[in-house]
Protein backbone atom coordinates (compact mmCIF):
# COMPACT_ATOMS: atom_id res chain seq x y z
CA UNK A 1 0.00 0.00 0.00
CA UNK A 2 2.56 1.90 1.04
CA UNK A 3 4.54 2.10 -2.56
CA UNK A 4 1.01 3.05 -4.20
CA UNK A 5 0.63 6.13 -2.47
CA UNK A 6 4.34 6.88 -2.63
CA UNK A 7 3.58 6.35 -6.15
CA UNK A 8 0.65 8.75 -6.37
CA UNK A 9 2.38 11.11 -4.50
CA UNK A 10 5.02 10.84 -7.10
CA UNK A 11 2.67 11.50 -9.53
CA UNK A 12 1.04 14.14 -7.64
CA UNK A 13 4.24 16.01 -7.54
CA UNK A 14 4.92 15.56 -11.38
CA UNK A 15 1.08 17.17 -11.78
CA UNK A 16 2.24 19.74 -9.46
CA UNK A 17 5.46 20.58 -11.29
CA UNK A 18 3.44 21.39 -14.52
CA UNK A 19 1.67 23.60 -12.72
CA UNK A 20 4.07 25.03 -10.26
CA UNK A 21 2.51 24.65 -7.57
CA UNK A 22 4.84 22.69 -4.85
CA UNK A 23 4.19 19.71 -2.65
CA UNK A 24 3.56 20.06 1.30
CA UNK A 25 5.91 17.91 1.55
CA UNK A 26 8.99 16.07 0.21
CA UNK A 27 8.86 11.87 -0.08
CA UNK A 28 10.67 11.17 3.11
CA UNK A 29 8.60 13.02 5.33
CA UNK A 30 5.74 12.04 3.46
CA UNK A 31 6.64 8.39 4.48
CA UNK A 32 7.17 8.96 8.18
CA UNK A 33 3.57 10.30 8.30
CA UNK A 34 1.95 8.05 6.27
CA UNK A 35 4.39 4.80 8.54
CA UNK A 36 2.44 6.36 11.58
CA UNK A 37 -0.62 7.30 10.76
CA UNK A 38 -2.17 4.62 7.71
CA UNK A 39 -2.51 1.85 10.06
CA UNK A 40 -4.70 3.32 12.39
CA UNK A 41 -6.75 5.42 9.31
CA UNK A 42 -6.88 2.36 7.19
CA UNK A 43 -8.52 0.50 10.73
CA UNK A 44 -10.98 3.40 11.06
CA UNK A 45 -12.29 3.64 7.50
CA UNK A 46 -12.77 -0.36 7.70
CA UNK A 47 -14.65 -0.39 10.78
CA UNK A 48 -17.13 2.81 10.06
CA UNK A 49 -17.94 1.86 6.21
CA UNK A 50 -17.68 -1.93 7.13
CA UNK A 51 -15.57 -2.67 3.75
CA UNK A 52 -11.98 -3.10 3.10
CA UNK A 53 -11.61 -2.77 -0.65
CA UNK A 54 -13.70 0.89 -0.13
CA UNK A 55 -11.37 1.72 2.65
CA UNK A 56 -8.08 1.29 0.74
CA UNK A 57 -9.51 3.54 -2.24
CA UNK A 58 -10.34 5.91 0.96
CA UNK A 59 -6.70 5.88 2.23
CA UNK A 60 -5.11 6.57 -0.67
CA UNK A 61 -7.99 9.25 -1.28
CA UNK A 62 -6.91 11.20 1.84
CA UNK A 63 -3.50 11.06 1.68
CA UNK A 64 -3.57 12.57 -1.42
CA UNK A 65 -5.47 15.27 -0.47
CA UNK A 66 -3.49 15.25 2.42
CA UNK A 67 -0.60 16.58 0.20
CA UNK A 68 -2.66 18.53 -2.04
CA UNK A 69 -2.72 20.94 0.94
CA UNK A 70 -0.82 24.04 0.54
CA UNK A 71 -0.31 23.93 4.17
CA UNK A 72 -0.72 21.05 6.36
CA UNK A 73 -0.61 20.69 9.44
CA UNK A 74 2.84 20.48 11.13
CA UNK A 75 2.70 18.59 14.01
CA UNK A 76 1.68 14.64 14.20
CA UNK A 77 -1.04 14.92 16.60
CA UNK A 78 -2.66 17.88 14.08
CA UNK A 79 -1.69 15.87 10.91
CA UNK A 80 -3.34 12.71 12.01
CA UNK A 81 -6.51 14.51 12.96
CA UNK A 82 -6.63 16.57 9.79
CA UNK A 83 -6.33 12.83 7.94
CA UNK A 84 -8.77 11.38 10.02
CA UNK A 85 -11.18 14.68 9.55
CA UNK A 86 -10.53 14.08 5.47
CA UNK A 87 -11.15 10.43 6.57
CA UNK A 88 -14.44 11.43 7.78
CA UNK A 89 -15.39 13.54 4.80
CA UNK A 90 -15.01 11.04 2.38
CA UNK A 91 -16.77 8.25 4.00
CA UNK A 92 -19.68 11.09 4.31
CA UNK A 93 -19.28 11.90 0.04
CA UNK A 94 -19.75 7.86 -0.41
CA UNK A 95 -22.57 7.25 1.52
CA UNK A 96 -24.28 10.01 0.07
CA UNK A 97 -23.48 8.98 -3.59
CA UNK A 98 -24.67 5.41 -2.08
CA UNK A 99 -28.11 7.08 -0.56
CA UNK A 100 -28.11 8.84 -3.86
CA UNK A 101 -28.09 5.44 -5.81
CA UNK A 102 -29.99 3.37 -3.66
CA UNK A 103 -26.52 1.22 -2.18
CA UNK A 104 -25.98 -0.12 0.77
CA UNK A 105 -23.32 1.33 2.76
CA UNK A 106 -22.44 -1.69 4.86
CA UNK A 107 -20.95 -4.74 2.44
CA UNK A 108 -19.06 -6.55 5.34
CA UNK A 109 -18.89 -6.37 8.95
CA UNK A 110 -16.71 -9.26 9.77
CA UNK A 111 -13.67 -7.34 9.12
CA UNK A 112 -12.88 -6.92 12.90
CA UNK A 113 -9.09 -7.79 13.06
CA UNK A 114 -6.16 -8.62 11.50
CA UNK A 115 -4.89 -10.88 14.53
CA UNK A 116 -6.03 -14.62 14.27
CA UNK A 117 -6.20 -15.30 17.58
CA UNK A 118 -9.31 -18.08 17.64
CA UNK A 119 -10.15 -17.90 21.38
CA UNK A 120 -11.41 -14.04 20.71
CA UNK A 121 -12.84 -15.37 17.28
CA UNK A 122 -16.43 -15.82 18.54
CA UNK A 123 -16.34 -11.82 20.38
CA UNK A 124 -15.24 -10.33 17.69
CA UNK A 125 -17.70 -12.20 15.27
CA UNK A 126 -20.35 -10.44 17.80
CA UNK A 127 -18.90 -6.92 18.18
CA UNK A 128 -18.33 -7.11 14.08
CA UNK A 129 -22.33 -7.82 13.62
CA UNK A 130 -23.53 -5.22 16.45
CA UNK A 131 -21.40 -2.95 14.90
CA UNK A 132 -22.90 -3.35 11.53
CA UNK A 133 -25.99 -2.63 12.97
CA UNK A 134 -25.70 0.78 14.10
CA UNK A 135 -25.56 3.91 12.13
CA UNK A 136 -21.75 5.37 10.32
CA UNK A 137 -21.91 8.17 12.91
CA UNK A 138 -22.41 5.97 15.62
CA UNK A 139 -19.60 3.51 14.89
CA UNK A 140 -17.68 6.67 14.02
CA UNK A 141 -17.94 8.40 17.62
CA UNK A 142 -17.09 5.14 19.08
CA UNK A 143 -14.47 3.48 17.33
CA UNK A 144 -12.34 7.58 17.42
CA UNK A 145 -12.81 7.27 20.95
CA UNK A 146 -12.37 3.14 22.13
CA UNK A 147 -9.67 2.82 19.32
CA UNK A 148 -7.69 5.69 18.80
CA UNK A 149 -8.10 7.13 22.42
CA UNK A 150 -9.18 10.63 21.05
CA UNK A 151 -10.85 13.52 23.34
CA UNK A 152 -14.60 14.38 22.76
CA UNK A 153 -12.48 18.10 21.66
CA UNK A 154 -10.76 16.05 19.37
CA UNK A 155 -13.98 13.98 17.99
CA UNK A 156 -15.36 17.26 17.21
CA UNK A 157 -12.82 17.98 14.93
CA UNK A 158 -12.94 15.01 13.45
CA UNK A 159 -16.44 14.93 12.95
CA UNK A 160 -17.77 18.22 12.30
CA UNK A 161 -19.77 18.28 15.33
CA UNK A 162 -19.94 20.29 18.14
CA UNK A 163 -17.92 19.27 21.26
CA UNK A 164 -21.01 19.45 23.85
CA UNK A 165 -23.05 16.45 20.82
CA UNK A 166 -20.10 14.91 21.75
CA UNK A 167 -20.63 13.43 24.60
CA UNK A 168 -24.41 12.17 24.80
CA UNK A 169 -24.11 11.03 21.26
CA UNK A 170 -21.52 8.29 22.09
CA UNK A 171 -22.97 7.80 25.29
CA UNK A 172 -26.25 6.58 23.29
CA UNK A 173 -23.75 4.33 21.25
CA UNK A 174 -22.30 2.58 23.40
CA UNK A 175 -25.62 1.85 25.45
CA UNK A 176 -26.52 0.68 22.06
CA UNK A 177 -23.74 -1.00 21.32
CA UNK A 178 -24.10 -3.10 24.55
CA UNK A 179 -27.39 -3.99 24.18
CA UNK A 180 -26.84 -5.34 20.15
CA UNK A 181 -23.82 -7.29 22.11
CA UNK A 182 -25.84 -8.48 25.15
CA UNK A 183 -29.11 -9.07 23.22
CA UNK A 184 -31.14 -12.03 24.91
CA UNK A 185 -28.75 -12.46 27.75
CA UNK A 186 -28.94 -8.89 29.01
CA UNK A 187 -32.49 -8.67 29.11
CA UNK A 188 -32.81 -12.49 30.96
CA UNK A 189 -30.48 -11.07 33.36
CA UNK A 190 -32.85 -8.21 34.12
CA UNK A 191 -36.28 -10.09 34.62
Amino acid sequence: MLERVAALARGEAARAEAEDKPLAMDEESFRTIYERTARPLWAYLVRVSGNPALADDLLQECYCRFLSQPDPPQEDAHRKNYLFRIATNLLRDHWRAAQRHGETAIETADVLSHDHDMANAPLRSDLGRALAKLKPRERQLLWLAYAEGASHREIARTSGMKEASVRPLLFRARKKLIALISGPQLKARKV
